[in-house]
């Protein structure tokens, strides 16, 4: 049975704060060699939900949840979502996202949701119900698409 932890910044432990982002730095910055700024405040907004999973004491699964306002004018979000190396290939992305998912829609009460995707991972965001809303982009030199879960 999946553990999923679901977190508001001020629920966070600072071991849980730690890991993620270290994991998050690890991945997104040190693998993908993308210098930007993960640090941007909104870890800490008070409507941010934080979805993680621990595999014994290693964080294997990571996304955030943001509200309106904050990406995106009009829709809530889910970002930074992310797989630890070690846990890559086990359908635990798609059930990171599922989970993301329903909690954005329990949680705020609504079912359309916008992702900025990295445009490699199309298909996969796809299977979920996201469709391409924007051309390409480049979002920190790294190609990207706007894609949204609608309302129907």
């Amino acid at each position: 049975m999946m553990n999923w932890q679901i977190k508001s910044f001020e629920q966070l432990t600072t071991n849980e704060l730690y890991d993620f982002l270290k994991l998050r730095i690890d991945v997104f910055v040190v693998e993908q060699t993308c210098y930007y700024p993960d640090l941007d405040d909104l870890d800490r907004h008070p409507q941010t939900l934080h979805v993680f999973q621990y595999s014994g004491d290693n964080i294997v699964a990571y996304l955030r949840i943001l509200p309106k306002g904050t990406t995106y004018q009009e829709y809530n979000s889910i970002g930074r979502v992310i797989i630890a190396d070690s846990a890559r290939g086990t359908g635990l992305g798609h059930d990171l996202l599922k989970t993301g998912i329903a909690t954005c829609q329990a949680h705020f009460n609504e079912r359309a949701i916008k992702i900025s995707a990295q445009e490699h991972l199309a298909k996969f965001y796809g299977r979920h119900g996201f469709k391409q809303v924007t051309e390409m982009y480049l979002e920190d030199d790294i190609p990207h698409i706007g894609m949204l879960l609608s309302e129907n």
